[in-house]
């Protein structure tokens, strides 16, 4: 078959290899789309240490079941079209028994310690079957829009602890993706307006489609007393920082409301990971500053179910579909701002 092997930084090589062969309890997923993230450009240009090579990369997939040496009631069958919640934890630490799985001390993650979706076929480990990670996809609904499930629940895992309703406004940082995800979502729970800002034009611009309150361009600090006069110098109730931006992360503080929730969801690389922020924000308009990592299963289980019940607009959100071998195309479109999702085919 082929995949895209990650062999080191700056090389993932679409070639041909074995077929997985599945040992008992196990599934083969035929991979209908797989999803590009921010996480696999990362991986590409500077490795990850959780990574060692060669490995398949590709977490956000939708595919059918080509073969089962799984037994039990309830279980997809050949011929199924499923998605998978992709982390596999101990479910024994501190952390899994809390509910928490997302922080798993042992936890392990398709396209990191297992072969992930940017081949043609995919094993799907034991645990990840017998433990109920497999959602059926209804028909009707495409596979490059499923596929959006996995980063869906990471959004959907940060809002569980916003609380945001219809007394809300929202300023999201980061018109990616991902940024847009949280705008979407914080448009369905109620929120009165919602702001999205971002230091690119052309993404701005993309996003227009989704018909958000406002966009707002980054410069120089004018983006902040833009924010205010939305407000009425309040600022947003909330704010959620998408991007992977230190300066970001301290106009956040800056612009949030007294009383406000500010949300780091896009973390920092791992050569700068601090941070100069004004904490004085946090005490005198007692802020309440909150990150989220990964998804638990109860967070991708509402996101696929929302992706698969029409209300959240996939389609707008999947503008490039590319063949298996033009995968590195995918990170030159992500780069430069033309596309928001590329989702490969292969």
């Amino acid at each position: 078959m082929k995949a895209a092997v990650f062999e080191g930084e700056g090389r993932l090589i679409v070639k041909e290899v074995p077929n997985p062969v599945l040992e008992d309890g196990e599934m083969l997923l035929k991979v209908e789309a797989c999803g590009m993230c921010g996480v696999d450009l990362r991986t590409f240009r500077s490795g990850d240490p959780k990574i060692t090579p060669p490995r398949i990369l590709g977490h956000e997939f939708c595919g059918r079941i080509a073969e089962s040496r799984a037994q039990g009631q309830g279980l997809p069958s050949v011929g199924d079209r499923v998605v998978m919640y992709i982390v596999l934890p101990c479910g024994a630490c501190p952390n899994c028994q809390e509910g928490r799985t997302n922080l798993c001390e042992k936890r392990t993650t398709m396209s990191y310690q297992h072969d992930g979706g940017l081949a043609q076929y995919m094993r799907v480990p034991a645990a990840a079957v017998q433990n109920g990670h497999l959602f059926k996809v209804s028909p009707g609904i495409l596979s490059q829009h499923m596929a959006l499930a996995e980063p869906l629940g990471c959004v959907v895992n940060a809002h569980g602890r916003l609380g945001i309703g219809q007394r809300d406004t929202v300023a999201v940082i980061g018109a990616g993706p991902i940024g847009i995800m949280h705008g979407l979502l914080s448009r369905l729970a109620g929120a009165r307006k919602v702001f999205l800002l971002d230091i690119s034009a052309s993404r701005l611009k993309i996003a227009e489609s989704f018909e958000f309150d406002a966009y707002v361009p980054v410069r120089n600090g004018a983006h902040l007393d833009k924010v205010r006069g939305l407000t009425e110098g309040r600022g947003p109730s909330v704010v959620i920082v998408a991007c992977a931006s230190s300066q970001a992360q301290a106009d956040a503080l800056e612009m949030a409301a007294r009383g406000g929730r500010v949300e780091f969801f896009g973390g920092l690389p791992k050569t700068k990971p601090t941070a100069v922020l004004n904490t004085n924000h946090i005490h005198y308009k007692e802020l309440v500053v909150s990150g989220s990592y990964s998804e638990k299963m109860a967070d991708f289980k509402a996101a696929q179910a929302l992706l698969q019940g029409g209300r959240f607009p996939a389609d707008k959100i999947v503008t490039h579909e590319l063949p298996l071998d033009r995968v590195t195309d995918a990170f030159g479109l992500m780069e430069s701002g033309e596309a928001l999702k590329v989702c490969i085919r292969p």
